[in-house]
């Protein structure tokens, strides 16, 4: 402590010394005056270094009076528990060297409040006229420091990732170190008004435990009732005050006669926790314990907002906005615990692929927020079928997955069937009643892999299955899963190969009339693909390979362009081709755009729109997607004719034969092939023939291959004719050789 602070020697002897007088010149007049009024705390010490005058300001710091403090040590009175050591030596020798001494304190008044000061010291010897040892100049700097220390410390604490809880306790300790007779506690309050206690260090675990999710309200001790009406509540004496009627019995064993809390704001004015100071008398704070608070407040509002923005940065990373599942990364990394705890306790476990059916439609007939909505649901409906010890998470889309530990494969599938049942419940979206189902793929730990991707890979491969068997199915994988999974990977990626280097064919089949006399009407486009490996693979194999993964998107490119090279060359070699029938698929006209581009091919070819004959089925015509009706009405501005494929096998309404552009009908080969022997069959073939001449239609009647069905048909007005009888489908340049002999076909 500094010389005019620390005793020469012995406190013991210093102590029996006589007290000093006091200096006669300071008895009265203006200069004691003065130093009365100044802020400052001033104390003089003797040659002895005891102390002789302090002025009223030291009485008002620290609560001396000159009667109790004359003739002391000011270190016996003023020094605590945390005063700085060193301080003593780093004081005299200011004093030996340089006759003065400046710096700061932490030093402790009468009721043994901490303060920090700044102190100066200065040497006041005798020979020029002062007591004889110093004179102390000591002003408090107890909020300056409390803004230091309290900031640094808790700063320092925010950029070490000091957890929230540990965080608030450090500062509930600081200000209790601060103000000893307070027992601080901080609460925080959820976006529901419940109370959670962050921090409190001294007080009981159990009453902590008590308030943990409470509701704040106008009757719910001090902090509820502060956050609920967002302003300090001060509460005197709990015994007597109504706001603590449910709380006085829990807090009354602590001991514990007041509280003051203030509510915590968020940057934006939101309460989002209170900060408390209890006391052990009835009493209302005073000016240290507002500034202290003052202080608090925004350093626990910071810190709050802080760990909120953490935990909403690790919401966005590891869970899915839209249902608040685990994401991918949060499944597999718990996925990745859990089958190591399984391998521990030889435990058994299944993975469950949840895929819904038919969510697209959703999606394109009542949008994409009714479809968010039913992935809140089915969410929320698969957190129901699951134990606690499971997993859950959204994968993408309307991808879900579920990791059951311990569990056989025959609880497995009753897990699934429960799920099944339970999402296929109704589901009203926006007024719109909804018969949600999925398909479910199942793979056993450790049967079926042992590593999390291996489990998904197979349980994917089993949903794909039960979703291609039945959809709102159930299916367990199997090795023969596997295997043909990996062929059709094997086969899409030649596919993609085939399309980048052309290698895919196109052949054509002749459609003809024979009335008056046999005559070409047009040629139907096939696509024809040859594998260097494989050999011939039939489209019914690689078209719908192609619709399921997107390729037939430059597939249909390919064959638009190819078709319409192919016709330009006929005609440029004197061979009179009608038209080109091409067969789109339903996902095409998914495509915004598609329409244009169409036009555009042909218009680079110099051709026109009755060039080509478009064949599309019944699904198409009833798809309600705007993007589908759009491309279906450019494509009949433009002036191109539809042909409906398989006309009689889809959902056979008839409203749309006279809104859109159709020109043909082609009669699905199945009619054809039963003729000879069902009667079925030729009546409604009848009727189909008689619709299409009513409305002016074409009829085309596909899979011809014997006479009687040839002359049948002829005999009942069919028009057109296509199929082996006629004409195989063939490569573009032996149409040339088959137009001569095309009469040979003829029924006669």
């Amino acid at each position: 402590m500094p010389a005019s602070i620390l005793p020469p020697g012995d406190p013991a002897t210093a102590a029996t010394q006589p007290a000093p007088a006091p200096l006669p010149e300071l008895a009265n007049g203006p200069l004691r005056n003065a130093l009365d009024c100044s802020d400052n705390a001033i104390a003089m010490t003797n040659s002895d270094r005891q102390v002789v005058y302090v002025n009223h300001g030291f009485t008002r710091l620290f609560g001396f009076s000159m009667d109790d403090i004359r003739g002391k040590y000011l270190s016996n009175l003023l020094q605590g528990p945390h005063t700085q050591q060193g301080l003593t030596d780093a004081i005299r020798n200011g004093l030996r060297l340089h006759g003065h001494y400046h710096g700061d304190a932490l030093i402790y008044s009468r009721d043994g409040q901490p303060r920090w000061v700044s102190m100066v010291v200065n040497a006041a010897d005798e020979a020029v006229g002062g007591p004889g040892g110093s004179i102390t100049v000591l002003t408090d700097i107890t909020l300056t420091k409390m803004h230091e220390v309290l900031q640094k410390r808790v700063l320092e604490s925010m950029v070490s990732e000091t957890s929230l809880p540990a965080l608030m306790a450090k500062v509930c300790k600081e200000v209790e170190g601060i103000a000893p007779e307070v027992t601080a506690s901080i609460l925080a309050v959820d976006a529901n008004g419940l109370i959670h206690p962050l921090a409190a260090p001294g007080l009981p675990p159990d009453i902590c435990a008590a308030l943990d999710g409470l509701r704040i309200g106008p009757k719910a001790g001090s902090c509820g009732t502060a956050a609920y009406w967002g302003l300090p509540v001060v509460t005197t004496d709990i015994a007597t005050d109504p706001r603590w009627d449910d709380y006085r019995a829990l807090f009354q064993p602590t001991g514990l006669k007041a509280c003051w809390s203030s509510p915590i704001r968020d940057h934006q004015g939101l309460v989002v926790g209170t900060f408390a100071f209890y006391f052990k008398e009835p009493r209302e704070p005073n000016a240290l314990h507002q500034s202290l608070v003052q202080v608090c407040l925004h350093l626990c509002a910071l810190a709050i907002e802080r760990d909120a923005a953490r935990q909403r940065i690790h919401q966005l990373a590891f869970f899915d906005a839209l249902t608040g599942l685990p994401n991918r990364a949060m499944f597999r990394s718990n996925a990745e615990r859990a089958l190591s705890q399984m391998e521990r306790d030889h435990q058994s476990g299944a993975v469950l692929f949840v895929d819904l059916d038919r969510f697209k439609q959703v999606n394109d007939t009542q949008g994409h927020a009714a479809g968010d909505a039913l992935l809140r649901e089915v969410a929320q409906r698969l957190g129901e079928c699951v134990r606690a010890q499971d997993g859950i998470g959204r994968l993408s889309g309307d991808e879900f997955v579920l990791l059951l530990s311990n569990c056989s494969s025959q609880q497995a599938v009753q897990t699934a069937q429960r799920v099944l049942s339970r999402i296929a419940h109704p589901v009203d979206i926006q007024g719109q009643v909804n018969l949600p189902s999925a398909s479910i793929g199942i793979a056993i730990y450790p049967d079926d892999g042992t590593d999390i991707d291996t489990l998904l890979l197979h349980a994917d491969q089993a949903m794909y299955q039960a979703k291609s068997d039945h959809l709102h199915s159930l299916q367990l994988f199997s090795l023969e899963m596997n295997r043909r999974a990996q062929e059709r990977a094997a086969m899409e990626r030649a596919l993609r190969q085939a399309l980048e280097q052309r290698q895919l064919t196109l052949h054509y089949q002749p459609q003809t009339t024979a009335d008056p006399v046999l005559t070409l009407h047009g040629v139907e486009a096939l696509a024809r693909w040859s594998h260097p490996e494989w050999g011939a693979i039939s489209p019914a194999q690689f078209i719908p390979l192609a619709e399921e993964t997107g390729l037939i998107h430059p597939l249909t490119r390919w064959l638009v362009d190819e078709a319409c090279t192919q016709l330009t060359a006929w005609r440029a070699a004197g061979l009179v081709v009608p038209h080109v029938a091409l067969n789109l698929s339903g996902r095409s006209f998914h495509q915004k755009g598609f329409a244009q581009s169409i036009s555009a091919t042909l218009l680079q070819h110099g051709l026109c729109a009755q060039d080509l004959l478009l064949e599309i089925t019944e699904s198409v015509v009833m798809d309600g997607r705007a993007v589908t009706q759009e491309n279906i009405e450019q494509l009949s501005q433009q002036g191109f004719k539809l042909s409906l494929d398989d006309f009689g096998t889809g959902y056979s309404s008839l409203s749309y034969l006279h809104r859109l552009p159709i020109a043909e009908l082609k009669l699905d080969k199945s009619f054809v092939q039963d003729l000879e022997h069902s009667e079925t069959a030729r009546a409604l073939t009848i009727s189909v023939l008689s619709i299409a001449k009513s409305l002016h239609m074409t009829v085309v009647a596909e899979g011809v291959e014997t006479q009687h069905q040839c002359r049948w048909l002829k005999d009942h007005g069919c028009e057109v004719m296509q199929g082996y009888l006629l004409g195989r489908p063939m490569p573009a340049e032996m149409l040339a050789s088959w137009m001569p002999g095309a009469s040979t076909a003829c029924c006669a």
